[in-house]
């Protein structure tokens, strides 16, 4: 038996049978391609507990027999999108977003000075602080985007996650971790508990609901693609294929970002690694 926090009070669940833990990581395989390994049963029943009693159930088993039933597509969507919700703040890592302001932003920008056109792909924007990261990051570039046709997209698995980032309300402690005082006065207002972030800033980001798996030719092409700290809980073939698809949604001078632990080798040879930096890769070599 261990205890979960939960809203400052502690619950006590069971440890979870082995088998409703593979009945669980088969439904979110299934349905989003995420791989969960038993070392991950912590992060079960920690996502999982709070569901099963927002449901009205007594606790995981009961929840999962729920699930076995099978029918209820509606339990199973939030059973997935519970376990797919990833932790993010903004400009998290720093680093790849100074990159972007000061490698690829310039490179990509003098390319495209004849059309003036740019679109980035948040392809895995969970409660859209990556995104807004990104949209601030272009604000802050001013009179250099005059005229500029500006498009960031931003996706995720998560119907809660989108709808909170298309919201665009955050806590003192989610405006807190990645944003200085300077930062969040500009670009956010507060309301009651919450901070707002600005109407402008929104209107710089297009939220859908999108799975991985899926075909992207529907998103269209990016100059640059953020696909950072998701591709670790795929299988190696699943990572392959994303990144190609990815490839085919790129021109021949994109760069992708990845995360700090995520890397290509031994996965594609369509992106290259910008030397002196971990996460950064250009299609094919491009600006190395």
């Amino acid at each position: 038996m261990k205890c979960l926090p939960h809203n400052n009070d502690k619950h006590c669940v069971a440890d979870m049978d082995p088998e409703d833990l593979k009945f669980i990581a088969e439904l979110v395989s299934r349905r989003s391609g995420l791989v969960l390994t038993p070392d991950k049963t912590y992060l079960v029943e920690s996502r999982l507990a709070p569901l099963a009693r927002k449901k009205g159930m007594r606790d995981i088993p009961e929840l999962v027999r729920t699930l076995r039933k099978g029918g209820d597509r509606t339990l199973e969507h939030l059973v997935t999108d519970a376990m797919t919700t990833n932790e993010t703040f903004f400009f998290r890592d720093g680093k790849p977003f100074d990159m972007l302001r000061d490698k690829v932003l310039p490179e990509v920008m003098e390319r495209r000075a004849a059309k003036k056109s740019l679109r980035i792909w948040c392809a895995a924007a969970s409660t859209g602080q990556e995104p807004y990261s990104i949209a601030i990051l272009l604000k802050e570039l001013g009179a250099k985007l005059d005229g500029w046709r500006i498009e960031i997209v931003a996706t995720d698995i998560s119907s809660e996650a989108i709808a909170r980032a298309k919201a665009g309300h955050y806590s003192q402690f989610e405006v807190q971790r990645g944003l200085p005082i300077q930062t969040m006065v500009k670009y956010f207002k507060k309301t009651d508990e919450m901070w707002a972030i600005s109407q402008d800033l929104k209107s710089m980001v297009s939220y859908r609901e999108f799975n991985l798996l899926e075909p992207f030719r529907s998103l269209g092409q990016f100059d640059v693609v953020f696909c950072r700290n998701v591709l670790i809980y795929f299988t190696p073939e699943a990572k392959a294929d994303i990144l190609e698809r990815i490839r085919g949604q790129m021109p021949d001078d994109g760069y992708l970002f990845l995360g700090g632990a995520e890397t290509v080798l031994g996965i594609t040879d369509a992106f290259k690694l910008i030397p002196g930096q971990r996460g950064v890769y250009a299609v094919g070599g491009t600006g190395t």
